[in-house]
């Protein structure tokens, strides 16, 4: 066992044996071989020694393949085992992994793919096929491996290998036949990049967020300190493409825990999940806790094995979600850039919507105006951070080094969030700088708008946008999905809903309402979709329906 994980307010950078891959993964298997690591989506159960022995057989394969120690490989993989030993064998060679969405095609993919100047790629033959649709699509990748999944047909592989091989050196496997694996030269250390992440892009470009292996450790011991053990299982749902998919993999091995590993969060099949794989620990992403609390209610509801979940952000619904099924919820602020800085207590929290708990030790955070002068309390204004520890943040956005000095403005990390801070201490999330809305003089979150858009039973997903309005000012425009496309949202009707939950300020003019909201490929809203499209035919005016709002007089 395992017992010198640091505190998360320690200063000190972790050792080398604590948090690069290699040397934590020959100690998890020297100590504890037998122990689980890894419940697959089909079943098979990795041990720690197994998960070695696959982690070494794929590093040899990319040796064998000419891949050095630093060189940066992509990965265009869906959660599963080929996804963890395509990251692990990337690590253990000394190379850095950059984990492609697998939602990823045309402009972004070229973009990417450009971005990270990347020679090797490994991925699912269907997700290959896209390389096809245009030749500059590729960057500078020259080897492409093929790793089939179980839909994948032999002959459908073989053929696409043939097409692919007139551009590309082409593998159909990521095995070592008779190569050795060999100790890569250097050695990675703790501040060497262990990942690339790129960013949603919600608010523009995606940016590749380069992470060292004391970043990713302090985020794991962050999320996970005093709540996770060996007995303790977490179940893998966010994509590995993505920061929290990431901290919930290695936060496991950290900590000496298992995963349940999952393509993806599914809702009729959420609790069946948990009970049958045994798992205490999962995050809850957007709109995840909603989706699960409009499930009919069951006598089974609090019958099950999970003993502590994040949700994120922390709405109404989390609250709500805790007393339904009987389980503690934390709430968290987390960044790809950063490490956790913000969380509840793991038995506490205040019960308040979009609070995300107290800067935790080893954290200073400020909330600050457009010219980084503190505010306030209980004003808003953007969220800065420092850690005490070196390398527990972003190393820098992979050759953008203008973005990463702008987000380090005055030596503080700028998060582009707006907050303000609570009576208790405690930093409420208002919204992304971005988003925000201003009307007649008051400032409008949108997520609160959101929040409360989606309490309506019709209501499956919400996102609330400014557009241009008369005399200079936004308009609110709420663009909803519906719950059940054969029962659509009556737009009136959620008005009046939201009369009864918002000032009347934020009540939005425009609703639209669609089968489905337009999202990035991390699953997120396009905001900057929806209001460059702006009031499109279609969508329903409440002033063109004879509909006033005006400011209750309070005498």
């Amino acid at each position: 066992m395992i017992d010198d994980v640091l505190d998360p307010a320690s200063a000190a950078v972790p050792t080398a044996e604590q948090c690069v891959l290699g040397p934590l993964l020959r100690r998890r298997a020297a100590a504890a071989p037998a122990a689980p690591y890894a419940l697959m989506p089909d079943g098979d159960l990795w041990t720690y020694a197994r998960t070695l022995r696959e982690t070494e057989e794929t590093a040899a394969a990319l040796q064998a393949l000419g891949v050095v120690p630093g060189e940066l490989v992509l990965s265009w993989l869906p959660n599963g085992p080929d996804a963890l030993r395509a990251w692990y064998g990337v690590n253990l060679a000394g190379a850095v992994l950059v984990p492609l969405n697998i939602a990823y095609r045309g402009a972004i993919l070229r973009q990417v793919i450009a971005d990270s100047g990347a020679e090797v790629l490994i991925c699912r033959p269907s997700l290959a096929a896209r390389l096809e649709d245009s030749d500059d699509a590729v960057g500078a990748v020259r080897t492409v491996v093929l790793l089939p999944g179980p839909e994948d047909a032999a002959q459908d592989v073989e053929a696409l290998a043939g097409r692919l091989a007139t551009r590309f050196r082409v593998e159909t496997a990521l095995r070592a036949d008779r190569a050795e694996f060999a100790e890569p030269v250097p050695a990675p250390r703790p501040w060497d990049p262990q990942t690339v992440i790129y960013t949603s892009g919600t608010t523009g470009p995606s940016k590749g967020v380069v992470s060292s292996y004391a970043h990713l450790y302090s985020s794991c011991t962050a999320a996970f300190h005093g709540m996770a053990g060996p007995e303790d299982r977490y179940l893998l749902q966010l994509p590995l493409f993505h920061a929290g998919g990431t901290i919930g993999a290695y936060g496991m091995l950290v900590h000496g825990g298992s995963v349940t590993v999952v393509p993806a969060f599914t809702t009729g099949e959420f609790w069946p999940l948990i009970r049958r794989t045994g798992t205490t620990l999962c995050t809850l992403l957007g709109v995840m806790a909603t989706y699960l609390l409009k499930q009919p209610p069951l006598p089974q509801d609090t019958a099950h094995p999970l003993r502590a979940a994040y949700v994120i952000p922390f709405t109404e619904g989390a609250t709500e979600f805790s007393k339904r099924f009987g389980v503690p919820v934390r709430a968290l602020f987390n960044m790809t850039e950063v490490s956790c800085p913000v969380l509840s207590a793991p038995d506490h929290h205040p019960g308040v919507p979009m609070h995300c708990g107290e800067p935790r030790p080893g954290i200073a955070a400020r909330v600050v105006d457009d010219h980084d002068r503190e505010v306030a309390d209980g004003e808003a204004g953007e969220l800065v951070l420092r850690a005490d520890r070196p390398w527990s943040f972003l190393s820098g956005y992979l050759g953008r080094p203008a973005e990463t000095a702008a987000v380090w403005r005055n030596g503080w990390f700028h998060t582009g969030d707006t907050f303000r801070r609570a009576p208790d201490g405690g930093l409420v999330f208002v919204d992304r700088k971005k988003d925000a809305i201003r009307r007649r003089g008051e400032n409008i979150s949108s997520f609160e708008v959101e929040a409360q858009a989606v309490a309506h039973p019709g209501v499956l997903e919400a996102a609330a946008v400014a557009v241009p309005g008369d005399e200079g000012e936004d308009e609110v425009l709420l663009v909803v999905a519906d719950r059940d496309p054969s029962a659509p949202v009556d737009p009136a009707a959620l008005l009046e809903f939201l009369r009864e939950r918002l000032a009347h300020f934020m009540l939005p003019r425009y609703i639209r309402v669609l089968p489905e909201l337009p999202k990035t490929p991390t699953g997120k809203p396009t905001k900057h979709t929806l209001r460059a499209e702006g009031v499109v035919a279609g969508t329903w005016d409440r002033e063109a329906a004879g509909i006033r709002i005006r400011r209750e007089k309070i005498v």
